[in-house]
């Protein structure tokens, strides 16, 4: 019985399957920065505020002098940050802050809810500033829903990264942000997260394959969802097919897969988990399990706004000197 349940186009946000609600693939090319850590570049014709075009090949997002995503609300899910490249400034409504990037991870449990942004200065000011992030929405069961938020860092240099030579010499290399492959185990991740039970299967993995390279990965258990997202190179072929890029190849998770690269260098990424299997109300950044909860979300948002906003701006970023740290809501701070 073949592997390929089904081969689809990428759309924005890219479709997911349960446990994971969508993912979002952000790449820019940024230009160099100004004195505000924003782009040194007129910021003319674009719609300032819901900047999605990618005029000359960036977007401000809902930033206004600096791209990204100023404070907003989360409740009911998880949100995992895979920066490839560029920086991304977290602060949020507990207090806790943080600058990342460039292999960084983060991990944050919304649970009962959080306000945060999510700013991406441009500290180069003499070069470009590229930039590549990966963010996926990872549901909450109803038993979780409600726990403390939290967020945790997987830094670049605690991540596993598996190199594969197959038969020719040609390398498959696997960074391994969550779950667990041939013997090296992710970090792991935030507390209360419905990920972190070996029971439930999620596997979040990126994958950058040689010319002409192939892989075969392992089965995961029965039941278990399993998607690859093919967003770089030319095309891979797999069981007959040859599939082209900007492509979802949704498998059987219970089944080993091949994939053999095409003639250019490839990238992949790859979300499995087992099924929550719960009803999912969503309404914008709130993911509850009826719309009475998402009413009772919406409500106390209005009243507490989630601790408030203790940043002088919404769109709040750090000090250029500064370099990756993390700040906790405790005042422990872990610098990099």
């Amino acid at each position: 019985m073949s592997a390929i349940i089904k081969i689809k186009p990428l759309g924005f946000p890219w479709e997911t399957t349960d446990p994971f609600l969508f993912c979002a693939y952000h790449e820019d090319q940024y230009p160099q920065g100004n004195n505000k850590l924003g782009p040194n570049a007129s910021l003319e014709g674009r719609n300032i505020g819901q900047d999605f075009n990618a005029k000359d090949g960036w977007r401000m997002y809902h930033g206004t002098t600096i791209p990204g995503f100023p404070a907003h609300p989360h409740r009911g899910f998880e949100t995992v940050t895979i920066v490839q490249k560029g920086l991304v400034d977290h602060s949020d409504s507990l207090g806790a802050a943080g600058r990342f990037g460039n292999g960084d991870v983060q991990w944050m449990t919304a649970g009962k809810g959080v306000q945060h942004s999510e700013m991406f200065p441009l500290l180069n000011s003499d070069k470009e500033n590229p930039f590549l992030l990966f963010q996926i929405w990872l549901n909450l069961p109803r038993d979780k829903k409600m726990v403390p938020p939290h967020f945790k860092m997987l830094w670049n240099e605690e991540i596993p990264n598996l190199i594969s030579k197959d038969e020719n010499n040609k390398v498959t290399e696997i960074l391994i942000v969550a779950g667990k492959l041939q013997g090296k185990i992710a970090p792991t991740p935030a507390p209360d997260s419905w990920a972190s039970s070996p029971e439930n299967d999620v596997a979040i993995w990126t994958i950058k394959m040689e010319p002409n390279a192939q892989y075969t990965f392992p089965n995961a258990s029965e039941g278990t969802n399993r998607s690859f997202y093919f967003f770089k190179g030319n095309e891979i072929i797999s069981e007959g097919y040859t599939i082209p890029v900007n492509h979802e190849i949704i498998t059987n998770g219970n089944q080993s897969f091949t994939l053999k690269n095409g003639d250019t260098e490839s990238h992949l990424l790859m979300l499995q988990g087992k099924p929550i299997n719960e009803p999912v109300v969503k309404h914008g950044p709130f993911v509850m399990n009826s719309q009475i909860e998402i009413q009772e979300a919406i409500l106390e948002y209005q009243q507490t706004e989630f601790g408030g906003w203790p940043w002088p701006t919404y769109d709040h970023v750090h000090d250029k000197t500064k370099g990756r740290f993390a700040l906790y809501p405790d005042g422990r701070e872990i610098i990099k």
